[in-house]
């Protein structure tokens, strides 16, 4: 419900996951509680998910439904979470807006005369709003961080080759500089927290490409030291 009022304000979502309903009662018959059990998730739109289009904002690519899951969406449901919308990008990804000719442009939801920022512009748009608690975006050259910038959020481009790239659809092309998935909401807690139930057994057996290094929160917290001023 949140969602649609933000995307009805600032056009931020393009795509509602059908299936999520379904999902949710499947969860709750499960023993296993996963790390984001029950937590809702928005998807940026190049992301793939089975049924849907990741069309990347182009006309060319409309007709492609995707028949799989993509490996980052399949590891979100196996901790829990649920995949409920994709959300707008601009033409190609190759831009620090937030528009094209199929889904129109997104606005900035704490000044409709700004921009989200881009390419995960859709994300930082719905997050801000309210109507996501914690995305998945992808950067190459700042499309999480711009877009968690613009719209006052916090987001992390992970290492290369940290969380499986795999079924994403980059199809636009092929850059120097390693493109990462990652996520974003409101603050460092809930990236951490993501982080932690993504870089789990499950991601590593569906892409032995990804070194299977767990999560390490001491190494966070000791990252993160008191600033020397507040020292006594």
């Amino acid at each position: 419900g949140e969602a649609l009022e933000v995307t009805r304000e600032v056009n931020c979502v393009v795509d509602f996951i059908h299936g999520c309903e379904d999902q949710l009662q499947t969860l709750k018959k499960q023993k296993e509680k996963g790390l984001l059990y029950g937590i809702p998730v928005s998807i940026k739109d190049h992301v793939n998910c089975k049924g849907h289009v990741s069309s990347g904002g182009m006309v060319k690519f409309l007709g492609q439904v995707m028949e799989e899951d993509s490996v980052i969406v399949q590891v979100l449901k196996s901790q829990g979470a649920i995949p409920f919308v994709k959300t707008n990008i601009p033409q190609t990804m190759i831009n620090y807006d937030c528009s094209n000719l199929i889904f129109g442009q997104t606005l900035n939801p704490l000044d409709h005369q700004k921009s989200p920022g881009g390419s995960s512009g859709g994300e930082g748009a719905l997050i801000a709003g309210g109507g996501s608690i914690l995305g998945i975006g992808s950067d190459v050259a700042g499309s999480i961080r711009l877009p968690s910038s613009f719209c006052g959020l916090c987001g992390l481009k992970p290492t290369g080759n940290r969380i499986s790239p795999s079924a994403c659809s980059d199809r636009t092309f092929v850059l120097a500089v390693t493109g990462t998935l990652g996520p974003m909401a409101r603050d460092v807690d809930s990236l951490a927290l993501c982080m932690k139930a993504l870089l789990c057994q499950e991601m590593f057996r569906l892409d032995p490409t990804v070194p299977p290094i767990p999560f390490d929160e001491e190494v966070r917290l000791r990252g993160n030291p008191t600033p020397p001023f507040t020292q006594q």
